[in-house]
């Protein structure tokens, strides 16, 4: 084992603080910052002192080691790519205000890579030409840059970020099938090995494209997605990739639809409330703007639409809620009374699966204080595209097995997906087939947040007291505590040369003027899983061993925590 050097407090460049920052929302970034893991550099962008630098070393090289297991090989591309092949693949306008523009001083458009799907095809395609020269799995980790409107949670949701992005190219479908399927599995052993709590979960995706999609979501207060967990089955998705039934009713013996005064009852609760009905008996309308045109979007009245849900629907169109201007001039609509019973060709409608044909509701009759009951679908109006459109709930039907779903929030540390032709049709990637003829590739493309793991794993770990690492990515395997004294001192160096000679990673504190309880609780603060106590009984050749884990402590001599830290 190679000896490894001591870092030692006194020359650290990493300064602990007591308090947590003011803008920290989220434990992550309190304890990162608190730490001397990063520090902001500006909004949402991050600087990782040298503690914080090991541990996105070491998750780093977890994913190495996984992903060399299965057969790829790592490159490294630019960061700073041109527009050209985006505009080909649609992305440069796609991605919308989220992408980081700009230009040299010749005035070529240039974006920086949030993702790199068209640079990996165009790299194929200049270096593979025959199907002998497949199947090929690529990788890199590399920064990549989201223009994030609202940078938050420290590094969990920022405008630069380390993430590794790998990609297959194979003939066939089967090919691809197999290569999701390693990637599959590297990264469940990637995980593992970190230590963290995960799920893998259907996913949508989004401006990815291609079909089959699954995200691997780390369990946290913290986390920005929510997804669906079944307690009877095998089924988890994100709430953005849950789909309900289309199951149409027997209309028959539902009385014509039939116009009622309903003065003052804009909205759904004061409708429910006025008629002395459940908000579940009643058909909301929600209308929008798709690049100018609207459209009209029905749900039940007791749920929420989900805008995400929507703007999938229509991307990469741009979708808007519509405004009181643009009812202006539009006798057809009436604000707070709309009804798909009256809205013509002109409006086109967009209804959730709940409102299947053959059901029945009151809505907006489309005149002044007026709503219609009894109004049908599939009778009374007609439904141009069913689009899972509402926010899920805790409790809603499992899709596989009919069980309530239980929801909870998480953090994204993994998204596969298997892409298909998309990219490799826009970049017109082919090979010579077995057969002498041209055959078009079909891609996959996998990323995991690097950076974000760092963040997921303080989320998942952390206690009262501080950071707690595995063994795994710490920054060091022991950390060593010189109580304060001159003979202390001399005995935690003296250990740690004997450790570090043993190829064991230590961080010793051996500053002078700072007081034992200070470096005992950055000790617990800084989450090395080992710390080791020069202290009282140094004189004795006794030492205290704590389990940063568990939090079990005892005395031992120095040759038995020597024997014990190095077996």
């Amino acid at each position: 084992m190679a000896n490894a050097p001591v870092q030692r407090m006194s020359k650290l460049m990493a300064k602990t603080l007591r308090d947590d920052p003011a803008d920290a929302e989220v434990l992550s970034h309190k304890l990162l910052v608190r730490a001397g893991y990063v520090r902001r550099t500006a909004a949402g962008l991050w600087s990782w002192l040298p503690l914080g630098k090991k541990v996105l070393g070491n998750i780093e090289r977890i994913v190495r080691e996984e992903m060399d297991a299965i057969g790829a090989q790592e490159v490294q591309l630019p960061a700073l790519l041109p527009r050209e092949p985006y505009e080909a693949t649609g992305r440069w306008d796609e991605y919308g205000p989220e992408l980081f523009r700009l230009q040299d001083r010749k005035g070529g458009d240039y974006l920086l890579g949030p993702t790199h799907e068209e640079i990996f095809t165009l790299l194929v395609k200049d270096q593979a030409s025959s199907y002998k020269d497949l199947p090929v799995i690529l990788y890199q980790i590399q920064n990549k840059y989201r223009d994030e409107a609202r940078p938050r949670a420290g590094i969990l949701r920022g405008r630069e970020f380390l993430m590794k992005d790998s990609y297959s190219f194979d003939v066939a479908d089967e090919g691809l099938a197999e290569s999701y399927a390693l990637h599959r599995a590297a990264y469940q052993r990637i995980f593992e090995r970190l230590g963290l709590d995960y799920r893998i979960v259907a996913a949508t995706a989004g401006a990815m494209g291609g079909s089959k999609s699954e995200e691997f979501l780390a369990p946290a207060e913290a986390g920005e997605d929510t997804f669906a967990d079944c307690p009877n089955c095998d089924y988890a998705a994100n709430t953005e990739a849950i789909t309900y039934t289309l199951t149409p009713t027997d209309a028959t013996g539902t009385p014509a639809a039939e116009e009622i005064p309903t003065p003052d009852t804009p909205t759904i609760e004061t409708l429910a409330a006025s008629l002395g009905v459940e908000a579940s008996a009643t058909l909301k309308n929600l209308l929008v703007k798709v690049d100018g045109e609207i459209f009209a979007v029905g749900v039940p009245g007791d749920r929420e639409v989900d805008m995400d849900k929507v703007e999938a629907h229509f991307a990469p169109a741009a979708v808007q809620l519509v405004t009181a201007e643009d009812f202006v001039g539009r006798p057809d609509l009436v604000r707070g009374y709309v009804g798909p019973q009256g809205l013509g060709e002109k409006v086109k409608y967009i209804a959730d699966p709940r409102v299947a044909p053959g059901t029945a509701w009151i809505t907006g009759a489309n005149k002044p204080d007026t709503h219609a009951k009894n109004v049908v679908a599939g009778r009374d109006f007609e439904v141009d595209a069913y689009v899972d459109v509402v926010v899920v709930r805790e409790g809603d039907p499992c899709p596989k097995c009919g069980t309530g779903l239980k929801l909870d929030r998480a953090i994204e540390i993994g998204h596969i997906f298997q892409l298909g032709r998309k990219y490799a049709d826009a970049l017109k990637l082919d090979v010579l087939g077995q057969n002498g003829k041209p055959a078009r590739v079909t891609m996959g493309s996998y990323g995991i947040g690097v950076s974000r793991a760092v963040a997921a794993l303080a989320e998942q770990h952390a206690d009262d007291k501080g950071l707690v690492w595995s063994k795994e990515v710490a920054p060091a395997d022991v950390h060593v505590v010189a109580a304060g004294k001159a003979l202390q001192t001399e005995l935690a160096l003296e250990v740690s040369d004997k450790l570090s000679a043993a190829g064991v990673r230590v961080l010793v504190d051996d500053r002078a003027g700072v007081s034992p309880g200070v470096k005992f609780t950055d000790a617990e603060l800084i989450g090395v899983p080992q710390i080791l106590v020069a202290g009282r009984r140094s004189a004795e050749g006794v030492v205290e061993l704590k389990d940063r884990r568990t939090g079990e402590r005892e005395e031992v001599t120095v040759e038995e925590a020597l024997t014990r830290l190095t077996s």
